[in-house]
């Protein structure tokens, strides 16, 4: 049930995801739902957006933890967002950007989930950064804003090049940092 809210908030965001579709495509009875979440869609979605934020703040890890530089991790995580976003026809950008703009105001929960999540990325820049000798206090926030800005606009244009400009603008950044 969580992959299948992950998906679906992730596509569609929190408001257009009703709960009929939810237990359909999860293939759940509907009972099951208030069973395991008795706190209903918004308890979902808030475990669903942090199951989600931890598969991709493990990805993040692992290109940071292969790559030779952060420059190298940025053009790899670039990469990957591109092929998810080519692969499923633009249809799934950010799961956390999504649901954030559509319903973190009005549920604490969720917000929370949101901060959380961005907030698990932006420590796995920051230590990468800082491993490779870099101790900016806002360069970990800068990437993580500039490339979520350059899925959603990806995402709407259904073109990968905004990802692509900020993927040589980021490299730019960082190699400065690292000279």
């Amino acid at each position: 049930m969580l992959d299948t809210a992950a998906g679906l908030f992730g596509k569609q965001g929190y408001h257009a995801t009703g709960l009929n579709q939810l237990t359909a495509e999860g293939g759940a009875p509907k009972g099951s739902l208030y069973f395991h979440f008795p706190g209903g869609k918004e308890q979902l979605a808030a475990e669903a957006l942090a199951a989600s934020s931890e598969g991709i703040r493990e990805e993040l890890a692992a290109a940071f933890d292969t790559a030779e530089t952060p420059a190298d991790a940025v053009d790899t995580v670039i990469g990957l967002f591109a092929r998810n976003l080519t692969d499923s026809d633009f249809r799934e950008g950010c799961p956390l950007t999504n649901v954030a703009l559509d319903a973190a105001a009005g549920s604490e929960p969720i917000r929370r989930a949101c901060v959380e999540g961005f907030g698990s990325w932006e420590d796995v820049i920051a230590t990468s950064l800082a491993a490779h000798g870099i101790h900016s206090p806002t360069l970990p926030t800068a990437i993580l804003a500039t490339v979520e800005g350059a899925l959603m606009l990806a995402k709407t244009r259904r073109d990968t090049a905004p990802l692509y400009a900020v993927a040589r603008h980021l490299r730019a950044t960082v190699e400065t940092e690292l000279s």
